[in-house]
């Protein structure tokens, strides 16, 4: 689990999530989701940038250990984005729906929206993670 390997998907997929989530988020889909938010004044104006890069780095480790673990020794980029759209699923599509089902945060639309960019987040996550475990186990 704190393998050198590890550490370094770690450190990557948290550096893509902290700058994939700016872009994706951030510059793609602030536009697409702003007419979507159905409570005014939900987000911050600035995020605490510790808070966030911390938070990446989790959601790194998290990712790059269940996905050392289901990949079982077979590192090749379909496996890592197979993974991560799995999460994605998971994540941007079932709780997308559970939070829009029990609050006012993005109407339906939105909700689709964002749960297609949590997909291509965490499919991007996934090729950089089976990449790297990839890489470490072809040296052997």
């Amino acid at each position: 689990m704190f393998s050198k390997t590890n550490l370094i998907s770690t450190i990557i997929t948290g550096l893509w999530g902290f700058l994939g989530g700016w872009l994706l988020w951030g510059i793609i889909g602030d536009p697409m989701l702003a007419d979507h938010t159905v409570t005014n004044g939900l987000m911050k104006e600035s995020p605490n940038m510790a808070i966030l890069a911390i938070g990446c780095l989790i959601v790194g480790f998290a990712f790059s250990t269940m996905y050392s673990k289901w990949a079982r020794g077979t590192h090749g980029t379909s496996h890592g984005i197979q993974f991560g759209i799995w999460v994605g699923i998971l994540i941007g599509l079932g709780g997308g729906l559970i939070d829009h089902s029990t609050s006012n945060i993005l109407d339906l639309f939105g909700t689709i929206i964002n749960a297609i960019i949590y997909i291509v987040h965490f499919g991007i996550i996934g090729i950089l993670a089976s990449l790297v475990y990839g890489k470490s186990t072809a040296k052997g």
